[in-house]
């Protein structure tokens, strides 16, 4: 199967699934000012992104002052996203879970098939999702994408903050909107 880039300026994927709150999050229901920040990780097998996401926990106020909702979100059920958010001490952010693997998919997300257990002596799922980080705008398109066919060297958060800064400061596009022939 084929994976499909999203473009920025258009419209992302759908994006509904239950938060370890017991509510939902449903993407552009009740959007960020300015964007939301969607964090797509592999799951509580992964150090890694726990590591990523205390990180994510930490800055998550900073993005609130410039108008940006944050969400992280995997495939894991509700259990293993609690035990993710425990893990990170969540406080501001929230944590989706039960992303299914064909929305996953639609989001341009690699997927990966289960290695066993990890460093951590967790079991990685028969298959999941690998990283992503998506800046949305209210109105739904894409403003900045990246995806990640392996857990490292992921775009760091307090770069996306000065990102965010300029952004808004010079009122700048989203690139990478061209689609035409070349």
């Amino acid at each position: 199967m084929t994976l499909t880039a999203l473009t920025p300026r258009l419209p992302v994927p759908d994006l509904n699934v239950p938060l370890t709150t017991g509510e939902r999050f449903v993407l552009g229901a009740r959007a960020g000012e300015r964007f939301d920040l969607v964090v797509f990780y592999r799951g509580l097998h992964c150090p890694i992104c726990a590591k990523y996401l205390m990180e994510l926990e930490r800055l998550a106020p900073e993005f609130e002052k410039r108008g940006v909702k944050v969400i992280a979100v995997s495939s894991d059920g509700a259990e293993r996203a609690q035990a993710m958010a425990e893990k990170v001490k969540a406080n501001a952010l929230r944590f989706g879970h039960s992303l299914s693997l064909h929305s996953a998919r639609q989001w341009g997300l690699y997927i990966s098939t289960s290695r066993g257990k990890t460093s951590i002596r967790i079991d990685e799922p028969e298959l999941f999702s690998e990283p992503g980080v998506f800046i949305v705008r209210p109105d739904g398109s894409l403003y900045y994408g990246s995806t990640q066919t392996m857990p490292f060297a992921r775009p760091s958060f307090q770069d996306l903050l000065g990102a965010i800064d300029f952004a808004i400061d010079k009122d700048y596009p989203a690139r990478g909107e061209y689609t035409g022939n070349l």
